[in-house]
């Protein structure tokens, strides 16, 4: 073994990892045999003659949880639950586990955190049942071998950052740690159909921390998203092998643990329908699954700077770009000297181009301090020559704005549908900012 500084083969610098090799042995010892049962058919099997009997979800018990995996939990099912320190990821998967424990049988806690009496504390504030299993033990390779008198229903392990395997010779937390702990895992859940949830941790830059092989090997990845001072958590699927991406559910927080929102439009709507107040647009978003009216802020204003400052907040900065190139040239607003500040209130992100005439209609609010009228939402899709386009789930955006009490409906036409009772239908971004702001 010698050491190197620099990459023969990419010529970069300080890019070598010291992780020492595990043994063809160990490795197969470890995965092999937990995928193959004996009696089992090895080699190809025709797809006819796979048996595709009806799997049967498990009820978490939190209504809101069971719409983002999409109906519930799938045994075997493997989960990485992601997010900031303090967010909320062991508050929501003791409670999750708690609850199973009661309902469906046995459930397994693993605390590599904290000791099993640190962990009783936290569960006696949250209320959680008596008949969770604790387990406090960094060593997977004792994990597993323990579990196999138990047979859990469902495993939790808190976190895999904390678990090792002793037979790869690395620290725990390390690249090589990480990938075998997670494998091992995957093998545990897939042979024994228990379905795993495994808490990871983030780096600096947000991103969970690990190898990206993590991600790309679990089953679901749910995200914590929003800032840890308010007292709404915001949980995004960015994977679901088992359901819908990108959805979305939202938790209040308080000393009892986190609460399910059955309506999360109520909470990034600002002051609702009945008021408006100028730089302010709801715009019918799809989150999901589901529809979701959400509130877009803008504020401009003289740039002090030589050159004007382009902020966006929950928003895709390269999209305002855009959405303020077509106001300059096809609205005939003048933004070249201003900064414009863009932001999505309540902390949920929106990337979908259905947001962009709400965008355009909250900066020409802002830039001509004028507000649109109350209860007035819109959505749609601009193109480069200031026509608003279609966009999908028309219906069920128009849908929800009604039910929550907004009365002036602003978006794209739709061929051959019936307009409605206070639709303004527009084609272009300027026709926009002339039937609401005069």
């Amino acid at each position: 073994m010698r050491w190197l500084g620099r990459c023969p083969a990419c010529e970069a610098w300080n890019t070598f990892v010291e992780a020492p090799a595990v043994s063809t042995k160990s490795k197969s010892a470890t995965i092999g045999s937990s995928r193959t049962a004996p009696g089992d058919r090895s080699g190809p099997v025709r797809l006819g003659d796979v048996s595709s009997g009806p799997v049967t979800r498990i009820p978490s018990g939190i209504g809101e949880f069971d719409v983002l995996l999409g109906g519930g939990i799938v045994p075997g099912s493997l989960v990485l639950v992601g997010g900031p320190p303090g967010a909320g990821k062991s508050t929501l998967l003791l409670q999750l586990a708690a609850g199973l424990a009661s309902e469906s049988g046995p459930v397994v806690y693993i605390c590599g955190e904290e000791s099993a009496a640190q962990t009783k504390l936290r569960a006696e504030r949250l209320g959680a049942s008596d008949d969770l299993l604790l387990f406090a033990e960094t060593n997977l390779r004792t994990v597993l071998d323990a579990l196999a008198g138990v047979t859990p229903r469902a495993l939790v392990v808190d976190s895999i950052q904390t678990m090792a395997l002793p037979e790869v010779e690395s620290s725990a937390g390390s690249v090589a740690q990480v990938r075998e702990c997670a494998i091992a895992l995957m093998d545990f859940a897939k042979r024994t159909h228990c379905a795993t949830f495994i808490v990871g941790h983030v780096t600096k830059d947000g991103a969970i921390a690990g190898p990206r092989l993590l991600e790309h090997l679990v089953d679901t990845v749910l995200y914590f998203e929003g800032e840890n001072g308010s007292e709404y958590r915001i949980v995004r699927a960015h994977k679901n092998r088992f359901g819908s991406a990108d959805e979305i559910c939202v938790f209040r927080m308080d000393e009892g643990g986190l609460h399910e929102v059955g309506n999360p439009s109520e909470l990034f709507l600002g002051a609702g329908p009945a008021t408006s107040r100028s730089g302010s647009c709801v715009v019918a978003s799809i989150v999901g699954s589901r529809p979701v009216l959400v509130e877009i802020q803008a504020l401009v204003g003289e740039t002090s700077y030589g050159t004007p400052q382009r902020l966006a907040a929950n928003l895709d900065r390269a999209r305002l770009a855009m959405i303020l190139a077509v106001l300059e040239r096809r609205a005939g607003l003048h933004l070249g000297t201003s900064d414009v500040y863009a932001s999505v209130a309540g902390g949920l992100r929106i990337d979908e181009p259905a947001a962009d005439l709400g965008i355009a209609l909250a900066i020409a609010s802002a830039h001509r301090g004028v507000a649109l009228p109350a209860g007035t939402v819109a959505f749609g899709e601009l193109g480069l020559s200031g026509e608003v386009r279609a966009v999908s789930q028309r219906a069920r955006r128009i849908g929800e704005a009604r039910k929550l009490g907004y009365t002036t409906i602003v978006a794209p036409p739709a061929p051959g549908r019936s307009e409605g009772e206070n639709l303004i239908v527009v084609r272009d971004v300027a026709g926009a900012i002339a039937a609401t702001l005069g």
